[in-house]
């Protein structure tokens, strides 16, 4: 669900500014304006804040994505890629 949420804000954020956030600017960029962007209309997360995913780890962000226009995942519970059960990563393009 936290995936889809922020799919869901890196969608809104394409639309004002014109492009997906960079990697180097990652998720933090939507709820602060990264330098040089001038459409910025955030921020684009309800609590002001990139959440972690469940295991209180960061989220994984690339754009452009090897696998969409972005990619977004979670190691899963282990931090780590790859795995099984809790441990498998959770990922946007699946």
């Amino acid at each position: 669900v936290q995936i889809q949420e922020l799919g869901s804000a890196l969608d809104l954020y394409r639309l004002d500014v014109g492009s997906y956030p960079s990697s180097d600017q990652g998720l933090s960029a939507l709820v602060r304006a990264p330098s040089g962007v001038d459409r910025w209309n955030g921020p684009y997360l309800r609590k002001r804040e990139v959440p972690e995913d469940p295991w209180g780890n960061p989220y994984q962000y690339r754009f452009p994505g090897q696998h969409g226009a972005f990619d977004l995942w979670s190691y899963g519970a282990d931090g780590r890629p790859g795995g099984d059960g809790e441990s498998a990563d959770v990922v946007s393009w699946e």
